[in-house]
């Protein structure tokens, strides 16, 4: 199969095409992440939400560029979220004494956070029954079992690409589940 084929089975929702060009373009979109952020964990979490922002997007790409580049712009783009969202998390403390700004993070979670997380958790629990048992799974071995790509890969006798491919399916199902509420 070419990109341009793939591209266009891709735009009509052919999951084979997608498997291709995740299969494709994987390695170039990790290892630009890799050199940024040097974080395995974080470079392959930013890796999946690109491919799934792209082919929920697919139909917005201009053939005038090339795939591997509108898969990098993504990419980069989610990164620089990621960090806008953590600079909003920290507070900035300004020390009296000398004037000097220090970051400090608050991470202690108040009563109502509790209550919030405790009561979001039900209902995302609840909203995931109702998926397919193959797409439940998956995301329970990765988000509840916190196991790695090639640990489902073993625990399901799958290559790891599928289980890849397996766990965008199961996230975008889901935001669909909970946006349709």
């Amino acid at each position: 199969m070419e990109i341009k084929e793939a591209i266009s089975r891709a735009k009509n929702n052919d999951q084979k095409a997608f498997n291709f060009l995740l299969d494709r373009y994987w390695d170039d979109v990790y290892g630009f992440q890799l050199k940024r952020i040097q974080n395995e964990n974080d470079t392959e979490d930013i890796t999946i939400q690109t491919f799934s922002r792209a082919f929920d997007r697919i139909e917005t790409f201009d053939e005038n560029y090339t795939f591997k580049t509108w898969l990098i712009t993504i990419s980069k783009n989610i990164h620089i979220d990621i960090i806008r969202k953590e600079k909003n998390s920290i507070k900035h403390a300004i020390s009296k004494d000398d004037g000097r700004a220090f970051q400090i993070l608050d991470e202690s979670p108040t009563v109502e956070d509790k209550l919030i997380t405790e009561q979001n958790l039900a209902n995302l629990l609840r909203d995931i029954k109702k998926l397919k048992p193959h797409y439940q799974k998956v995301i329970n071995l990765r988000y509840f079992q916190e196991l790695s790509y090639k640990e489902i890969s073993k625990e399901l006798d799958e290559p790891i690409n599928n289980v890849k491919v397996k766990l965008l399916r199961a996230k975008k199902l889901l935001a669909e589940v909970i946006k349709n509420k």
